[in-house]
């Protein structure tokens, strides 16, 4: 769990910044967008082997490829959740005194935070399945090869459970931090449903 904390970690702060320039830069957003919607198309697993090259078969490799498992997902709803932000706000800010930094912690992010929330849902589910998909390849302990040794004995119920643990804890990162982050947040920003 410490190495997808981590990872997960590192992919929110970095995609976010990313997406943040993205949104406000022309020349990013010509160059590097694009290339991020086809670059999640790529399974995480694919970025193992340059992984391996660079960081050896060690931590910092599975590392690499939780943190590229989920940094994309980040990046495109942090991009989008700013440039689906209506004008009027950041002129509304700007009228109110915020500028830079206010601007964006005040504006910009609590007004993008749908779109936000989604991607680190969906940044969480992607790291999840990159950290099981690393830990079956490298011999490290973990959930990943936990399901190998399973597979390797040829026990089927080490297996399957295995694959329930994967998806409870799945749930229940899910419905404990996720839910319950989306409900407060809809409540402190309004953007509740009416009953």
């Amino acid at each position: 769990m410490k190495r997808m904390l981590i990872g997960y970690g590192l992919s929110v702060v970095f995609g976010m910044i990313l997406g943040l320039g993205i949104a406000n830069s022309k020349f990013l957003e010509e160059t590097v967008g694009g290339l991020l919607v086809s670059l999640q198309s790529l399974p995480s697993i694919c970025w193992l082997p340059i992984a391996v090259l660079w960081f050896g078969l060690t931590e910092k490799a599975i590392l690499f490829v939780v943190v590229m498992g989920s940094l994309l997902s980040v990046t495109i709803s942090m991009e989008t959740g700013r440039k689906q932000l209506p004008k009027i706000y950041s002129m509304a800010g700007r009228n109110l005194g915020a500028g830079g930094f206010q601007l964006l912690l005040h504006v910009t992010l609590p007004a993008s935070l749908p779109y936000i929330v989604t991607g680190l849902k969906q940044g969480w589910a992607f790291a999840w399945r990159s950290l099981i998909s690393g830990e079956m390849i490298f011999v490290s302990l973990g959930l990943g090869q936990l399901l190998m040794m399973g597979r390797d004995l040829n026990d089927m119920s080490q297996v399957i459970a295995v694959m329930i643990l994967i998806i409870a804890l799945g749930y229940i990162v899910d419905g404990l931090v996720f839910k319950t982050v989306e409900k407060r947040l809809q409540e402190r920003w309004g953007l509740a449903p009416a009953s």
